[in-house]
């Protein structure tokens, strides 16, 4: 029997007195940033192997073509918490995500060079995007996020993209360890990557900003770390599916 991979942290924010007073801003701020950090699926197994040179060209490709679906559920997550946001001015700043997303043209945005990167490491553009080879536990993982920035006020909504914070760091490492390791996939392939840095750094400091300054109560405080956590057992969840349900002759 395979055994899954050591999952850092427990699944949920531990509760707290109800009358406990909420953290200073300044200490709210390192508990989100320490959850994120300790969470991040930089540590999952497949990512791992990935930074290292270890997956094989089958491996990627299947990691490709599953990411694909979350990459394609970003701008529809982001519009349903756009719809959420009380201020004209929020509302124009995050239309910037949905924007980085889908480009504003057919010809470029963050999808476009996910296919790109696709069609490097030698997936058909016609079959990437017909969703056909997208895992059962990846749709599941992926559909539940969407769905819970649909169903969770303002705050756990933000709050889950606060992933973004631990973003810009693995965007680098795939930069540095693609070329060396994986040397056939052409360097156009990584656009992706390159672009997603600074739009990383941008995004999670935002967010950061607006959960710091919603979250006045030490319950609010809980509920915002533990949307960030379930965002972070989401990405978890993905590479899960990909590593055990992607390998050859595994059930699906």
């Amino acid at each position: 029997m395979t055994t899954a991979p050591a999952r850092p942290g427990p699944t949920a924010v531990p509760p707290e007195a109800p009358d406990d007073g909420p953290l200073p801003p300044a200490a709210f701020e390192a508990e989100l940033r320490e959850l994120a950090r300790s969470r991040y699926h930089d540590a999952h197994p497949f990512n791992v192997r990935m930074h290292r040179g270890e997956l094989s060209p089958d491996e990627l490709r299947t990691w490709v073509a599953n990411r694909f679906h979350y990459q394609c559920s970003i701008p529809v997550k982001d519009s349903l918490i756009l719809a959420k946001l009380p201020e004209p001015a929020m509302r124009r700043s995050w239309l910037r995500r949905i924007q980085d997303h889908d480009g504003l043209t057919d010809d470029e945005g963050g999808i476009e060079r996910w296919i790109r990167l696709g069609e490097a490491v030698g997936l058909d553009r016609a079959e990437l995007e017909s969703g056909r080879n997208v895992l059962p536990g990846v749709r599941f993982a992926v559909d539940g996020y969407v769905n819970f920035c649909r169903l969770n006020p303002a705050l756990e909504a933000v709050a889950s993209s606060l992933t973004e914070l631990c973003a810009p760091n693995i965007m680098m490492t795939r930069l540095e360890t693609f070329p060396v390791h994986y040397p056939w996939i052409e360097e156009s392939g990584l656009a992706y990557f390159r672009s997603r840095v600074p739009q990383g750094r941008r995004d999670g400091a935002e967010a950061l900003t607006w959960v710091t300054d919603w979250a006045r109560t030490r319950e609010a405080q809980l509920r915002a770390l533990s949307a960030l956590a379930f965002k972070c057992d989401v990405l978890w969840s993905l590479l899960d599916a990909v590593e055990h349900g992607g390998r050859p002759g595994s059930a699906r």
